[in-house]
């Protein structure tokens, strides 16, 4: 077996109609918009909180823990990054206080639209993307994971965020077990 090398998913193009988007506020935080990554056709996506940093101080590429450590899960349950599509619930990567409830009520505007590509799954990783994909502020992943659901038509599984799993390692292999899970369903009813 060849040894994983996390990888720089090809960022998916901001919409002309969104592109200038202030409605949330973030445009502030002087963070771009990063729509999403990764194949916009694939039958899985992965809703985040936000994009997060996809380049250092200077500007150069480079992928985060979050992402290597997501990529390296994906790759060890023997799914292909082409059949997954990364999306967050805010545009743009916060970078200092802001009104968090107004912020992503306005962004689930756009992850709605995008879902409109009609993906076949959805996995909700963190509280911030369950609680905001759910409309449930009192919803958690450590009560809804292991299990699927269905919300706004579509399939979606839960598990832990993948900066979780790196602060809190004893995370991994429940984090393994829900991708796992996630997994062999959308090999069953896909392939």
């Amino acid at each position: 077996m060849s040894e994983f090398k996390p990888v720089i998913l090809s960022e998916d193009p901001v919409p002309c109609e969104t592109k200038d988007c202030k409605k949330c506020g973030l445009y502030t935080h002087g963070s771009r918009m990063v729509w999403g990554e990764g194949n916009p056709e694939a039958p899985l996506y992965i809703i985040l909180d936000n994009p997060g940093a996809r380049e250092d101080k200077e500007g150069n590429p480079y992928v985060c823990g979050t992402r290597e450590t997501l990529q390296e899960t994906i790759s060890v349950c023997g799914m292909d990054l082409k059949d997954i599509y990364i999306t967050y619930i805010l545009k743009r990567r916060p970078r200092k206080a802001y009104d968090k409830p107004w912020a992503r009520e306005m962004c689930m505007t756009h992850l709605n639209a995008q879902l409109r590509q009609n993906p076949q799954f959805l996995v909700c990783l963190g509280n911030v993307a369950v609680q905001s994909f759910f409309d449930n502020p009192e919803a958690e992943v450590k009560h809804l994971r292991g299990d699927w659901h269905t919300v706004k038509g579509f399939p979606t599984a839960v598990s832990y965020h993948p900066l979780a799993i790196r602060r809190r390692p004893n995370l991994r292999k429940i984090f393994a077990e829900d991708w796992v899970l996630i997994s062999k369903r959308v090999k069953r009813e896909i392939f």
